[in-house]
């Protein structure tokens, strides 16, 4: 499978260029969704990829959404390559792994984040006032700590370049209505619950994680990625200790690696070694490898 940064197209309108991905209409009912290997960090687009990255995101959520159907409807139509639309045959090397045709919908304006145990930005908050998006949280909790009960900790959507809010439900039901966003909770939860029990299993915690949903005629689907390297926070089980941040399967090692270089954190960032694109590559494809307890396809 080919390296891509980024696609180019021309039969079909391209909607939006974002961090990682290259949407497409194909009509006024279907999109192409391309997960291409470029890297973000901090809202930032690295310059170089991470090889293959693209196909590991696009594959694991293949996988979860597979196994979360019964819970909701998503927006999957086709993945196979060899079944595009005729137009996009001349690009297949470069779709093949990283494509999908998914069903049109209207995003919700929120982000919706759902947190098993407190880090990152909830951590923050949480040392800041005991409360993360509006719930107050039991004194004395410490770094990476289990929470009793999986909170929906929803954020607001913004532009690239710029950070997303945390914010409260009551908010995100003034953004996107008090319904959609009930459904929308609900959903989250039951999805995270399922897919973090099922990753325990493999030797992984889902620390935290975000999902997209989306409106359609027929009501609310899940869309755009699942439960990835990219939209969560993966521990590896063994070593798993409270109190200090953990080592991860996600793209918190170049994180880490970035924060400790000389940068502000806005563009341009700072060239990636050789080992930083392999060693962020390797953790990517074993979380891949672990979740889906299969090999990943490219060597």
């Amino acid at each position: 499978m080919q390296v891509v940064t980024r696609t180019d197209i021309t039969e079909y309108p391209l909607l939006s260029r974002g961090k990682v991905r290259d949407i497409y209409e194909i009509d006024a009912e279907r999109l192409l969704i391309v997960t291409t290997d470029r890297m973000s960090a901090f809202d930032v687009v690295m310059n170089e990829p991470i090889p293959h990255k693209g196909v590991v995101l696009n594959l694991i959520t293949l996988f979860w959404m597979d196994k979360f159907r019964d819970i909701i409807p998503n927006h999957l139509l086709e993945s196979d390559v060899s079944r595009f639309p005729a137009p996009l045959a001349r690009h297949a090397d470069a779709l093949e792994g990283r494509a999908v045709i998914v069903r049109r919908a209207r995003p919700l304006p929120v982000e919706c984040i759902v947190r098993g145990y407190i880090t990152g930005s909830g951590w923050k908050d949480y040392k800041a006032s005991g409360q993360v998006c509006g719930y107050t949280l039991p004194q004395g909790l410490r770094e990476s700590e289990k929470l009793a009960e999986p909170l929906f900790t929803p954020s607001t959507k913004a532009e690239l370049g710029s950070h997303d809010e945390n914010i409260t439900v009551e908010q995100a039901m003034a953004t996107a209505g008090q319904d959609v966003v009930r459904q929308a909770q609900a959903a989250a939860l039951a999805i995270y619950k399922a897919g973090r029990d099922y990753a325990a299993g493999r030797g992984i915690l889902i620390a935290d994680t975000k999902f997209e949903f989306g409106m359609t005629a027929a009501g609310l689907i899940l869309i755009d990625e699942v439960l990835t390297p990219d939209s969560s926070r993966f521990w590896p089980m063994d070593g798993y200790a409270p109190g200090q941040g953990q080592p991860s399967f996600d793209k918190q090692y170049l994180r880490d690696w970035l924060s400790a270089q000389p940068w502000d954190k806005t563009p341009p960032p700072p060239a990636l070694t050789p080992e930083v694109v392999e060693r962020t590559r390797a953790k990517y494809v074993e979380a891949y490898e672990r979740l889906t307890g299969t090999d990943f396809p490219v060597k």
